[in-house]
């Protein structure tokens, strides 16, 4: 339903609006074209085609393998089926990370290639000559911060970051320093609420949260996750608003009795 504050196209500008109104930013990722246009028509406010494509359309135990190519046919597809929600793409592992003109090669075949309308990529201070060298460019770039998977096996656990003063002080180092470069916005995942209530507070950027509590500027989750099409991942942060799988499983099912039983297709069914 619209509302009073109702943008009917979502940009950089929109978001930031949003936040300055005290309204919050809800973000969901998509893959394909069917679950972007059915969300899209539901008026979200960023889909985020996420690495996590990885995971729930690959069956990868981590995001690591998938790569650019299969990045931007996932976001070819999502772009397709949206009209008003802002598209935000993965940059994958291995492609930013060591070489910020290799980022920018990166994030320009994502644009030209996909049709988006910016990128994500994870991690810090260290990453922010990529970051520049991308906004620089005139490409928008949302950072991501806590727990950012493409490093699973640097950091060896899923476990909540940033519990400790000295990764809490670095986070909010690296959050300023990722406005400072530019970014429009930021995800942070998987860290205390009350650390990223005081980093919401200090940033005249949107942050949005992934399991950081409710005082952040948006949320964000995996759309697999909230229809409960996976079963495997159950994290405190995760609500299921449905149980598709439990429900595809009986449709299949129901359809499987039909054939066997000669009940499909009937008379009014054949030509």
């Amino acid at each position: 339903m619209k509302n009073e504050n109702f943008y009917p196209k979502v940009t950089t500008n929109t978001l930031l609006e949003m936040k300055n109104n005290g309204e919050k930013i809800s973000m969901l990722t998509a893959y394909d074209f069917t679950f972007a246009k059915i969300i899209d028509d539901a008026n979200i406010d960023v889909i985020l085609v996420g690495d996590s494509a990885s995971n729930v359309i690959a069956g990868n135990e981590t995001t690591l393998p998938i790569t650019l190519d299969e990045m931007i046919y996932h976001a070819k597809s999502v772009v397709k089926g949206v009209n008003r929600a802002l598209v935000v793409v993965d940059l994958p592992f291995g492609s930013y990370q060591s070489d910020p003109k290799k980022a920018l090669r990166s994030a320009i075949r994502i644009m030209k290639e996909s049709g988006a309308h910016a990128v994500k990529l994870e991690g810090g201070q260290e990453v922010i000559q990529s970051i520049e060298r991308i906004i620089k460019a005139g490409i928008p770039v949302m950072g991501h911060l806590g727990l950012t998977p493409q490093s699973i096996y640097k950091f060896g656990t899923y476990s909540v970051r940033a519990k400790e003063e000295k990764e809490a002080k670095q986070l909010l180092s690296d959050a300023k320093a990722l406005e400072d470069a530019g970014c429009f916005a930021t995800v942070l995942e998987k860290i205390p609420s009350k650390l990223a209530k005081k980093v919401t507070k200090l940033s005249s950027v949107p942050l949005i949260g992934i399991g950081a509590g409710n005082q952040v500027d948006g949320q964000v989750l995996v759309l697999h996750d909230l229809l409960g099409l996976t079963h495997e991942f159950n994290p405190r942060f995760l609500r299921r608003y449905l149980d598709l799988n439990k429900t595809v499983k009986n449709a299949v099912s129901n359809y499987i009795n039909d054939v066997k039983n000669l009940d499909f297709p009937n008379e009014n069914e054949m030509y």
